[in-house]
This record gives structure tokens, sequence and C-alpha cells, in this order.
């Protein structure tokens, strides 16, 4: 009974919708605390209707954050828990992912173009040509020119599905990233939604202006798994070494705005649904590490995950993933191995670049995300960077920052942001057990196999003119 009272007494909670790639979760915390009460989780299907396109069902987003708002308010409830004292929801999402919908039906144009998707490189293409000396490097924007970005998944849209093409003509087209779209949904659609954003998502439309903090009129003629971000402070550093300048956060809107690096990783967690869904290696996720963990090597295998070409620091659409390194000793266990390592080495080309861009070194790094569970990947990654990987022992700190931010919020203010009123968070620390050369040599190796990966090309049917077709294989080495 006195834990019945105690839990009737929480005071106010703030709850946050985590929307991923692969998943939406609905999480709710003590404010004070910043205890996480509940959650639910729900998988978000993809489609791929050719090679290179990643698409997913804007109603199937929407009645996933429905079903996970539910089932968590149920979960309250059985626990005593009163949910009116939800004083506000942060939103926390798959950012570049791009979608139209029409204002007055309140109904999808076209289903969501996923960030990882290629199918605008044309386009790319097109202006990166447009630009003086072909740069593909943009600063108003603070990125490069990408099929990664939303801007040229809306032109796309727009030049390529008719519904969109009519919607825009007649100013019923709603264009917005995910966030967007959940906001407006759940603010009343099309009997009155609140239409927006805020500058982070803003920030990788490429439409944005990074420095004026506004929507950028002359880049509006214009009309796109691992992402490690290092705060940079007030003014935004361009990057000469392949990272992106984003807007980290602005908490206010008479607050400055706060600036990052960050560098994305394309294909990180996803290689583990690659293994399982696409090799049939392994059944669960859970599996990866205990397969990985049996060898404790990749026995010279490494592989490079370019599934959707490679992003930072290469910014190279065309390159294609490849396994090297392949003996008749090799199994799958020494695949899982690289596997793991591969999101290490990615991590390791990020870091790199960042300590080169800001001068300054990290000593450690912080993670979070459902990856971290995997102890062996924690300490892979310690041994690659060579510094200590510090992991949360709650690892849900992303939803936890939206909370917080929704909690602080100007007219909500249930949730204090000065660092003495924060409670401590506990971790756990990965120190780096292999010697630095040995880390060097393997890291070395992996860029070997990224240069092989950056110089595919894929094949060709060839006609010599006598009506027969000849396939060739081109490999540059």
């Amino acid at each position: 009974m006195a834990a019945s009272s105690n839990r009737i007494m929480l005071g106010p909670l703030v709850a946050a919708i985590d929307q991923g790639t692969s998943s939406t979760r609905f999480l709710v915390f003590n404010a004070k605390t910043a205890e996480l009460l509940s959650h639910h989780q729900v998988e978000i299907k993809q489609s791929f209707p050719k090679e290179g396109w990643v698409e997913e069902d804007p109603k199937e987003i929407l009645q996933s954050v429905y079903e996970c708002m539910d089932r968590t308010c149920e979960k309250l409830t059985q626990l005593n828990i009163d949910i009116s004292n939800i004083k506000a929801i942060g939103v926390t999402n798959q950012r570049e992912t791009t979608l139209v919908w029409d204002k007055e039906t309140g109904e999808p144009l076209y289903n969501a173009i996923v960030w990882l998707d290629l199918r605008t490189q044309s386009t790319v293409e097109r202006l990166i040509n447009k630009t003086p000396g072909k740069n593909k490097n943009h600063l108003k924007t603070g990125l490069p020119i990408s099929t990664y970005f939303s801007a040229v998944k809306l032109r796309w849209l727009m030049d390529n599905v008719e519904k969109v093409h009519e919607a825009v003509l007649s100013h019923r087209a709603m264009f917005g990233t995910v966030d967007s779209w959940l906001i407006w949904c759940l603010t009343g659609g099309k009997k009155g939604g609140v239409h927006c954003t805020d500058v982070t998502n803003a920030s990788r439309t490429m439409l944005f202006n990074i420095h004026t903090m506004d929507w950028d009129p002359e880049l509006c003629n214009y009309g796109t798994g691992c992402f490690l971000l290092k705060n940079v402070g007030t003014k935004p550093v361009m990057s000469d070494h392949g990272l992106l300048t984003t807007v980290a956060y602005k908490l206010g809107r008479d607050k400055p705005a706060c600036y990052a690096l960050e560098g994305s990783v394309a294909i990180a967690g996803a290689v583990v649904r690659w293994l399982k869904d696409n090799l049939g290696i392994i059944q669960t996720s859970t599996e990866l590490e205990k397969l990985a963990a049996d060898v404790g090597t990749s026995y010279g295998c490494y592989f490079v995950p370019a599934f959707s070409g490679l992003y930072a620091p290469y910014w190279e659409p065309s390159a294609r993933g490849i396994i090297c390194g392949l003996t008749q000793f090799t199994n799958r266990s020494h695949l899982a191995f690289a596997a793991l390592e591969a999101v290490c080495f990615q991590t390791r080309e990020i870091l790199d670049a960042m300590n080169q861009d800001s001068g300054i070194h990290l000593s450690q790094l912080q993670v979070d995300g459902g990856m971290t569970s995997n102890r062996l990947l924690m300490q892979l990654q310690a041994d690659i960077l060579c510094i200590p990987v510090v992991k949360p022992s709650m690892p849900e700190t992303t939803a936890l920052g939206a909370a917080m931010a929704a909690g602080a919020a100007e007219g909500v203010s249930v949730w204090s942001l000065n660092p003495e009123d924060l409670t401590e968070v506990t971790s756990e620390k990965f120190e780096p057990q292999i010697n630095p050369e040995e880390s060097e040599l393997r890291y070395a190796r992996w860029k070997k196999a990224v240069q092989r990966a950056m110089n595919w090309e894929t094949t060709e049917p060839v006609n010599n003119g006598d009506g027969v077709f000849y396939l060739f294989i081109y490999y540059l080495i």
C-alpha cells in the first residue's frame, strides 16, 4: 500500500516520442529524478520498391505512435500512476526522411522517402555541376549536396509524383520531416493542426541557413545509422574533413543556438538486420554478440557495409558494400565479428575528422542507443578508438533529452536544466584492452577495404552491334 501511495505522489511527468528509422517508442520520465517509468516500442516496416529506394508508410508511422502512447499509458495506469501528470511531450525523430501530405484531406501524397534513399543521385549531380567549381559543400547550410538531405527528396516528389505536383500548384501540399508530420497530426491535423519544426530538423533539409537561423529564399529555389556529434559552441565550425556543420540545439526563442560537427554513418545497427533478414546467419539481434564472441576475431575478414553508399567523411553515393579477406577458414562467426568491427571503424573515421576540424582531441566517447547493449561492441569501440567508451546505465538518453527539453520549455517549466539540479546518471566505462599498434594495423586494413568499396563499378550489359549482349565486369583496384 505504501508503494502505491509513493507512485501516486510522483509529481510532474514528461514523455517523449522517439520515432526512429526501424521502430517507434513512447517513454515517460519522472521530471524530478529522470527515472524511466514506462515505455512501449513498435517496429516499423520498410519497403524497397527499386534498388537504392527506401520508403515507409506515413500512416503506419503515425499509428505506431498512437499504439505506443496507448500501451504506455495502460502500463502506467496498472502501476497506479496518474497519466494526467504528464505535462509535456518531446519529439525526437529520424531526421532527413521526407513527407508531403494534403492539408485539406490530411492524407499523405506519397510514402515517406527515408534518409537512406538513393533515388535522387542524378538530381544531386546536376546541382553540384551548377555550383562554382563543382563544389558539393554548401557554406549556408553547413551540409554537402547529397542524397541524404530532404530538399532533393522534395524535388523528386514534385517532379515525379502527380499528386504532389497538383497539390503544390493548388497550395494544398504540406512538406515536412517526420516530426512535422507527427506534430501536425497530433495537434488536430486538417482541423487546425500546427505545421512546425525546430531548428535542428530544419538544418537537415538543405533549405535552412544555419547562420541566419532562418529559411533561405535562395536555397528554396533549389527545390534531400550511427551519428556522432561534437558540440562546438555558439559559433559554427565549418569542416575541412567531410563532416556536417549542424544546429545541435536552441532551448528557447531568446536563447542562442549551439552548433555541432556531425558525422553520419548510413549503416550501423542496420547491418544487424541485414545479417538476420538477408543472410539468415542469426535469428535475433542478440545472437550477434554471442556469435562474434565465440571467435573473438574476424580472422582478417573486413566488412564495409556501404549499402547506401558511404556518408561521412567520404560522401560517395556510388560506393558499394564489400566483404574481403575471406579464406576457407572464414565462417559466420568471423563475419559477425567483422560486422561489429565495421561499426567501430566507421566511428573511428568520423572521430579522426572531428579531432582534425576542432583541434581538440576527444578524451572519451559517450554512447547511447540500442546497440550499446552489445558489450562486445562497446569493448571493440574502445579498442579501435584507443579511448574509453562510456555507456549510461539507462540507454534511452536520446528520448530523455527530448523529454528534458520539453519539460524545460517556456510555459511548462517542470524540468530544471541547471547543472546543479540535474540527477547524476550512472554509467559503465569500457577501457581499451589492446595496444595502439594493433588498433592502427586493423584500422589501416579497414581503410584499404574502404578504398575498394569506393572504386567499385556495377556490372553492365554491352551490345556489340550483333544483337547479342555481353556482360563485362569492371574492377577498379
